[in-house]
């Protein structure tokens, strides 16, 4: 239980203030962003990119399903188009491929020079195939990198010790990005880097990258681009959206997820042949297909949270669950499900034959990449970074690495758990209007690291309640937050019933947002968190 007993009553003044100590730098422009040729080995990269396409050699490309892998090679596609030059796009299937360049995946790949995209760091085998075979390798990625590296012809990763680029938490579509940039001056091209960046602040948004700093302008620039572009996906994101803006929270909650889908359930191209269609007809029968992908794995999201629950060892610190038949499709998802239930960092694991698999999602400041990299004896394979992971296991040594794990997290500061997303304040009812969307527009994009403000609710007297939406999974509840105001406030919560406390007084933290019907603008509160008070 919480007690909430220091949280401030705010006015609009002061919460600015509160916003405006977010960014004690001043921000960037797309002007400022560092070179890209701080990138260790990318001027390299570029060059040997270069040197293949004047040499007419054949370049394949290697992406992954996720989508930023996606958004990587589509925008890999798109500039190779503009060139133009053929270039061979493969995306691994996550169900007979595996993730990124492997042996498995070789067998199948003729080409001169392979170059990787968020992908490839920890791709030792892969590489020592590609030399055997005679394939020049450029390898550009994001992950963590292990203390071995592979043997490429050239890696490009900012979280390399040898890299000098300034700012490291980057993606993989912008470390691509920004080799493409050198490839375009290499090249002479006239192609202007910015019409990229549509895509690139989907996949800046979809892999959970802090926003401040360079992600901070593009995603704020890409928002932008995607609102006035003409690119058959974009148009369709629009349509769908039907917003006069687009958020960093409508990418993250509508258009992400549909993109995702087809990787985690059937096979990315899908996503790829979106996000490249030549046409908006091509475009739409495409996110049609991630439309109903996308309703399958909410289906079977919720049917394996809910199993998953049930398996949870409440004593642990950290979370630790398997089950076979499992689609590993929603493992990712169903951990971060589990986080925001018990507030602990998790691993789900899909088993098959007596191997797992599966995903791992972090809480506050505990860095879930170096827990599992401790314990990597346990594991077959794994990668990733701060706050997601992927990793493999035999079915045998779950129970042991959970124990070890465990142990591994105990040392922690118990302050490390803590969620980021913590209540600032107290706003009056008379506080919540137009205007106040306004000011909490002007610091948007919310996500990763400017989380959108959480306001508090406390002991507040319920006015009445009902249910909405399909079978009434949806609740609304109105509110007099203070027994001297006279206007009442309603608030609503998404897949979930409330349970109405027998004194009708309710505590709960909400985020205010911009809703758009029928032309009309109005602040919409969407309960995040109840409390029994």
């Amino acid at each position: 239980m919480q007690i909430f007993d220091d949280v401030p009553i705010l006015d609009k003044a002061s919460l600015y203030e509160l916003l405006n100590q977010r960014f004690a730098d001043e921000e960037k422009k797309l002007s400022q962003i560092p070179n890209p040729s701080l990138l260790h080995d990318a001027p390299k990269a570029a060059k040997k990119i270069a040197d293949a396409i004047r040499e007419g050699k054949k370049i394949t490309l290697v992406g992954d399903y996720d989508v930023d892998g996606v958004s990587s090679t589509a925008i890999m596609v798109d500039f190779f188009r503009q060139i133009p030059y053929p270039l061979e796009a493969i995306i691994p299937n996550r169900f007979s491929d595996g993730y990124g360049v492997s042996p498995n995946l070789l067998k199948r790949v003729n080409a001169d020079l392979i170059i990787t995209v968020d992908n490839g760091i920890t791709a030792i085998e892969a590489a020592q195939v590609c030399k055997e075979r005679g394939i020049e390798l450029i390898i550009t990625d994001h992950h963590t990198p292990l203390d071995r590296l592979p043997e490429a012809y050239a890696i490009v990763n900012p979280k390399l010790s040898t890299c000098s680029y300034p700012f490291q938490e980057i993606c993989g579509a912008q470390v691509a990005w920004l080799l493409l940039g050198l490839l375009k001056k290499e090249l002479n091209l006239n192609i202007d880097m910015r019409e990229f960046l549509d895509i690139l602040c989907i996949a800046i948004i979809a892999d959970i990258m802090p926003l401040v700093d360079i992600n901070r302008t593009l995603v704020k620039e890409g928002l932008k681009v995607l609102m006035s572009s003409q690119r058959a996906s974009s148009l369709i994101i629009k349509d769908f959206l039907n917003k006069s803006s687009i958020t960093s929270e409508d990418i993250a909650f509508q258009i992400a997820p549909r993109i995702n889908s087809a990787g985690r359930l059937e096979d990315a191209s899908i996503s790829l042949e979106f996000l490249t269609a030549a046409s908006t007809n091509q475009a739409y029968k495409q996110f049609e297909k991630l439309n109903s992908l996308n309703e399958r794995r909410r289906e079977w999201e919720a049917e394996t949270t809910n199993e998953a629950i049930k398996l949870v060892n409440s004593d642990d610190t950290f979370i630790v669950v398997a089950k076979e038949g499992w689609h590993e499709g929603v493992v990712g998802i169903v951990a971060a499900r589990l986080v925001e239930h018990f507030s602990k960092p998790a691993i789900v694991l899909s088993i098959n034959n007596g191997i797992a698999k599966g995903s791992a999602r972090s809480i506050g400041n505990v860095n879930i990449y170096e827990l599992i990299k401790q314990n990597g004896h346990f594991l077959t394979k794994f990668g990733g970074h701060k706050m997601a992971a992927g990793l493999g296991l035999n079915e045998q040594d779950i129970d042991a690495f959970r124990i070890a794990i465990n142990e591994s997290a105990s040392k922690l500061n118990p302050d490390d758990f803590k969620s980021l997303d913590e209540v600032i304040g107290i706003l009056p009812s008379s506080e919540i209007d137009i205007e106040l969307l306004n000011l909490l527009e002007s610091f948007e994009p919310y996500g990763e690291a400017n989380s959108r403000p959480l306001f508090l609710i406390k002991n507040a007297q319920i006015l009445e309640t009902k249910t909405f939406g399909k079978e009434s999974s949806h609740s609304k509840v109105t509110l007099r937050q203070f027994a001297h105001e006279k206007k009442s406030i309603e608030l609503i919560q998404f897949k979930r019933v409330l349970d109405i406390p027998s004194e009708k007084k309710l505590t709960c933290s909400y985020r205010v947002v911009k809703n758009e019907f029928n032309s009309r603008v109005s602040a919409q509160l969407i309960i995040n968190k109840t409390y029994n008070y």
